[in-house]
């Protein structure tokens, strides 16, 4: 059987990882796009033994990076959720945690000029339209990894990767609160379905007999946390104008706690049909959003912070990760000017990566 080969960085984003392309080097036809990546991947496959995923929704995402068009952005960012085991791909979502890697990926594969010292890539992640600038530590015109900053969920330290986040606010339904309430009841579960960078449908932990302290192999092992928390996602996706989101990753789902560990309140986050081993960073936007909007599932779980800008920690299963908000509330109204959080990115491998040329 002949095969392609794609040229291809292989990088870790924040607490994700997978392949980065050049969008050239790809077929522009959407259900040949699909095809190729399920082949890199290896969806299909609980082990992803035919391709290059991990096993895990974190690590079967892929960054597909153009010079940009837009008079604002250097270069465009387009984002597939790869299944594990059912070959399918969605384009709806974006991840913060692969775009962490976007800015080095953008330098290494020629698309940014670096500076000498830091260089700032001004991102369109095309998935949502949301805008995000990213500081790239680039000493001596070139991308460094090695460094001091620390992420939860991440071994060791590297290069601090400064983000902030911008335009998010509706970035797929158009709206903050998508059914126009800041709390629904669905299937006897209180939730807030809010759109901040991420689509999500957000309830707290008590509501579904849960502590929101447990672990993620803990909740991934819970079949009834997962049949109940199912039906309430699939309507609030409705109720939200996304759809039929059955076999959709957005919207996905969030639980909240109070915090038991020094942050500004517990977080669990799921992907959505397996939990997250830490934090998304898009939902980590939503969630922070969520945290600091009066009215919503967030009441009583926490002292709400007033003050701009300030950061909200959200404990996951994992650690902790922390977002700084800039805000105003304005008749009761959360407005959201801004969100940065600090990440980190390593390059692992580069070459060709190889499909079969039927894909």
């Amino acid at each position: 059987m002949s095969q392609m080969g794609i040229p291809f960085l292989f990088m870790r984003g924040g607490t994700s990882r997978g392949p980065y392309f050049r969008r050239a080097d790809l077929p522009e036809d959407r259900d040949a796009l699909s095809q190729a990546l399920i082949a890199a991947v290896g969806s299909g496959h609980p082990l992803n033994i035919d391709g290059i995923g991990g096993g895990n929704a974190v690590t079967t995402k892929v960054a597909m990076l153009s010079k940009s068009d837009d008079d604002w952005a250097d270069v465009d960012y387009f984002f597939g959720q790869v299944s594990v085991e059912d070959r399918q791909v969605d384009y709806k979502p974006s991840c913060g945690n692969i775009l962490s890697g976007v800015g080095p990926a953008a330098i290494e594969l020629g698309l940014v000029p670096a500076n000498d010292g830091v260089t700032t890539v001004k991102i369109l992640a095309v998935n949502t339209g949301s805008k995000v600038v990213a500081e790239i530590q680039t000493p001596g015109n070139a991308v460094v990894y090695g460094g001091d900053a620390a992420i939860d969920g991440v071994p060791g330290t590297a290069a601090p990767i400064a983000l902030k986040f911008m335009d998010v606010v509706g970035s797929a339904t158009g709206k903050f609160l998508p059914t126009g309430n800041l709390r629904d009841t669905i299937g006897g579960i209180e939730v807030t379905a809010m759109d901040v960078a991420m689509p999500m449908v957000i309830a707290r932990a008590s509501d579904f007999g849960l502590t929101g302290y447990e672990s993620r192999e803990e909740l991934d092992a819970n079949a009834d946390f997962f049949a109940r928390m199912e039906p309430v996602r699939i309507e609030a996706g409705a109720m939200m104008g996304l759809g039929d989101v059955t076999k959709s990753v957005v919207p996905k789902f969030g639980l909240l706690a109070p915090a038991r560990d020094g942050g500004t309140v517990a977080t669990r986050y799921f992907m959505p049909w397996t939990t997250h081993p830490t934090m998304a960073v898009t939902g980590a936007q939503c969630l922070a959003s969520c945290v600091l909007t009066p009215g919503t599932v967030a009441d009583r779980l926490l002292d709400r912070p007033t003050t701009s800008p300030t950061t909200v920690v959200l404990e996951h299963p994992s650690g902790t990760l922390d977002v700084v908000v800039d805000f105003a509330i304005d008749d009761g109204a959360f407005q959201l000017n801004s969100a940065g959080i600090i990440r980190t990115a390593r390059k692992l491998a580069a070459g060709e990566i190889f499909v079969p040329a039927r894909a």
